[in-house]
């Protein structure tokens, strides 16, 4: 049986994605000198939540949305052996949109 993760409320559940390390030649330049947001994949959505107010909320990212999220608030998670993190919609700073303009 396999296992799934389903996020409650506002919740989205990002799978991380490994960023490429700056090469040059057979020397690798790790970027350790800025902290940078990380970076993953949408691949489970809450349904959203009830507003102090009474009005429903709905999440704005959607499964499959690339997305860059705070490394400090978000829970990091190793499920399956996989890396993800948990995070509130709110929390995300930017989604990743392709474009065919180059």
């Amino acid at each position: 049986m396999a296992k799934q993760l389903i996020p409650f409320n506002d919740r989205v559940i990002i799978k991380a994605v490994e960023e490429d390390e700056q090469m040059y030649g057979s020397i690798v330049i790790p970027d350790m000198g800025k902290e940078k947001p990380e970076m993953g994949e949408v691949i489970a959505v809450g349904p959203g939540r009830q507003s102090e107010f009474g009005q429903f909320i709905r999440v704005n990212a959607k499964v499959g949305d690339k997305v860059l999220i705070p490394k400090i608030g978000s829970l990091r998670i190793d499920f399956e052996g996989d890396e993800y993190f948990i995070t509130p919609d709110k929390e995300i700073l930017a989604i990743i949109k392709e474009s065919d303009n180059e």
